[in-house]
């Protein structure tokens, strides 16, 4: 305990002396003021301070690492909706999901407004088929209740073995009482493409969510079907966004020019435009982009894209939430904050909330 406090303490005065010298180090245009410094170093020696009374009297006997990666997490969360730090076990559960198949019940859920509320169930899982709606509020994980409870408790609770028994207690707008669903967990396996021929001439393609194949795999039905069909039906609806990469390629696929997206960073140098090109455009059918309440993040982007370069007729509801770029920040052991380093931007944004999105 002696020694790891005492490399805790090492590395805050490694830090405090980097601070103290990266003004010398910096171009003359860039150096903070003397002030600045100053006040960083008085930070510094709060948070020391108070880190070490924390130790010394803490009722439950935290170590040094976990009242750290706490005061860490405090820090993240306190930023906005979108950042979070992440421990290895978090880092895991964030890589399980990328990966796109994990035992769960096909929900991605959000904060909003404190409270753990669905942003979308995912078509064809245990979720989906008990009936799970988009904006539910979940007011209890079995018998435990979610007010205060962290997002990464929920989805610790809410994934678990497959053919294993769950139940939630949900709040939906509407009902005068709460409404109380027994779900059986399963395989979760994220296909983010569905396609098919409405009528032998209308070609419907389902996106679910926006992973790193969605461009490819809507390129590939539009290739297959195109030429038979007379025009096209995406449908967003329930998608809560993924890849800011996969929605501006998506978009390319059915405009040759024009600003599809654009990002601001806190440095001039983040700020950037994606424009379509005339390489990525493959059809000129009519378009019918169908969105819904669900729809969020990478989906708006698509659809307030195609509506402002007038290339689609947008039906449905009005979209939940704005955009923020994420990036990880990683460390050797996989300890790392997940935060915005941008938000995109394009005139159709009609911004309802912001969400932290995760798939349960």
């Amino acid at each position: 305990m002696k020694n790891t406090k005492m490399m805790v303490v090492g590395f805050i005065s490694a830090v405090a002396v980097s601070i103290a010298l990266s003004s010398s180090l910096l171009a003359k245009n860039n150096a903070p003021e003397p002030s600045i410094e100053a006040s960083r170093l008085q930070s510094l020696a709060k948070f020391t301070k108070v880190l070490g009374i924390v130790e010394q009297y803490n009722v439950d006997g935290l170590s040094i690492d976990q009242l750290i990666d706490k005061s860490l997490q405090g820090m993240l969360s306190n930023l906005d909706a979108h950042s979070t730090f992440m421990d290895k076990k978090s880092y895991d559960n964030l890589k399980t999901q990328t990966d796109g198949e994990f035992g769960g019940l096909g929900i991605t859920v959000g904060m909003r407004d404190n409270a753990l509320t669905v942003i979308a169930p995912i078509e064809g899982t245990p979720a989906d088929k008990a009936g799970i709606k988009a904006g539910d509020i979940i007011l209890k994980i079995d018998d435990k209740s979610t007010l205060s409870m962290s997002i990464d408790d929920a989805v610790s609770i809410m994934r678990g073995t497959p053919k294993t028994p769950i139940n939630l207690t949900i709040i939906r707008k509407g009902s005068a009482e709460p409404l109380k669903f027994h779900i059986i967990r399963d395989i979760i396996t994220v296909a983010s493409v569905y396609t098919r021929m409405i009528s032998g001439e209308i070609l419907y393609i389902r996106v679910t969510s926006f992973d790193k194949k969605v461009a490819a795999d809507v390129k590939t039905a539009i290739k297959k079907y195109g030429a038979k069909s007379k025009g096209i039906v995406m449908d967003l609806r329930n998608n809560p966004g993924g890849l800011l990469d996969q929605a501006v390629e998506l978009t390319n696929l059915f405009v040759s020019e024009g600003v599809i997206v654009s990002q601001k960073g806190r440095n001039k140098a983040d700020d950037i435009s994606y424009s379509a090109t005339k390489n990525g455009k493959i059809t000129d059918l009519p378009l019918v982009v169908l969105v819904n309440e669900g729809s969020a993040s990478a989906s708006e982007i698509v659809s307030g894209a195609l509506q402002d370069l007038k290339r689609g007729v947008i039906v449905g509801r009005v979209c939940s939430s704005c955009h923020a770029d994420q990036r990880y920040r990683s460390g050797q052991t996989h300890h790392c904050p997940l935060l915005p380093t941008k938000r995109t931007n394009h005139s159709s944004c009609r911004c309802r909330s912001r969400y932290r999105c995760h798939l349960r």
